[in-house]
């Protein structure tokens, strides 16, 4: 069964970015949804059923408008070609649907409810590959979308991922908020520059793969079983604080690049009071990654009796996590 879920997965991912119709776009991007459900409900906790619940029920809306986004355009123009997407009301619902798949304020509220609800692996596979196919027709339409109304929920989506994640225990959460605050950065710039998108939505992907993949090896779902896993693996936890910073964009890691470039494109075109106000929120999300990593890494522990510290383990890490993590921290070179 997993492996049918899988191959779908990837088949979906698959048909959507390779197709030139609406219709193509919109069954890849049905495939997905359907295939990941099961992975969320796997567990059978009443939250990860609540959880994929909800996720259905926000992708099929989204997939029902990019349909209704698609026919409206035809209707008008007799183009089913995505990259036609010439009427502008058309162009208004598209980006709201897309907005609806990504979790982009203001349509981000199923997000860390899902995250939360899901399993780790799981979660990756919900922040990375099922943002992929909208990610792509964003790029694919991104030249008559509206930039004033893409940039508009591109800084809220940075203000709100920064501010909602400040106050959460719950990695998976802050994961989402992180997730949300990202894609605001993507979103900014795809009126301008696509390819910068695209290379900031693959670090990303990199970097997330890196910390999941971590904290699925050490079984953490909350700050406070994070704080007793130093003693389970150290170099782990090290590499975890590196990654972490990495993916709050510091300057000497993989995350500043995009950031740096983005920056750039940014005051180039103009718009160097957005620039300045989406790296101020970008301060944010480095708030929660410092209080992660310093969880993580830094903190001995209070002496909390009802947590038990973890054996050391000598186990061989995960070969994904070995090439992840470097390239998470040094390929800004």
């Amino acid at each position: 069964a997993k492996l049918i879920f899988t191959t779908s997965l990837f088949l979906g991912t698959t048909i959507t970015i390779s197709s030139n119709h609406w219709i193509t776009a919109w069954a890849g991007l049905e495939i997905n949804t359907l295939a990941i459900l099961p992975l969320i409900s796997k567990s059978h906790h009443p939250r990860s059923i609540e959880a994929a619940t909800k996720y259905f029920l926000t992708q099929a809306t989204a997939s029902t408008l990019v349909l209704f986004a698609s026919m409206t355009n035809a209707w008008h123009t007799g183009q089913w070609d995505i990259t036609q997407l010439t009427h502008p009301t058309s162009c208004l619902i598209l980006t709201s649907a897309i907005a609806m798949k990504l979790g982009l304020v203001p349509f981000h509220f199923w997000f860390p409810e899902v995250l939360q609800g899901s399993p780790l692996a799981t979660g990756l596979l919900l922040s990375t590959i099922m943002k992929f196919p909208p990610v792509v027709l964003l790029v694919m339409t991104s030249p008559s979308l509206n930039p004033t109304l893409l940039t508009f929920m591109a800084i809220s989506s940075a203000a709100l991922g920064g501010w909602m994640g400040l106050n959460q225990t719950q990695t998976r959460k802050i994961m989402a908020f992180s997730s949300i605050s990202h894609l605001g950065w993507m979103t900014i710039i795809i009126s301008y520059d696509p390819k910068l998108t695209l290379l900031n939505f693959y670090l990303y992907t990199m970097m997330t793969a890196a910390v999941f993949l971590i904290l699925n090896t050490n079984n953490t779902l909350s700050l406070s079983t994070l704080m007793t896993t130093w003693a389970k693996n150290p170099t782990l936890s090290a590499m975890l604080l590196l990654t972490l910073l990495s993916l709050a964009g510091l300057p000497p890691l993989t995350g500043f690049l995009p950031k740096w470039l983005i920056i750039q494109e940014l005051t180039k075109q103009d718009m160097a009071i957005a620039a300045t106000v989406i790296s101020l929120l970008s301060l944010l999300g480095l708030f929660f990654y410092l209080r992660l990593a310093y969880c993580a890494t830094i903190t001995l522990p209070p002496p909390t009796p009802n947590h038990m510290k973890q054996w050391h383990t000598n186990k061989p890490v995960n070969t994904s996590i070995a090439i992840l993590t470097p390239m998470s921290t040094m390929l800004l070179p």
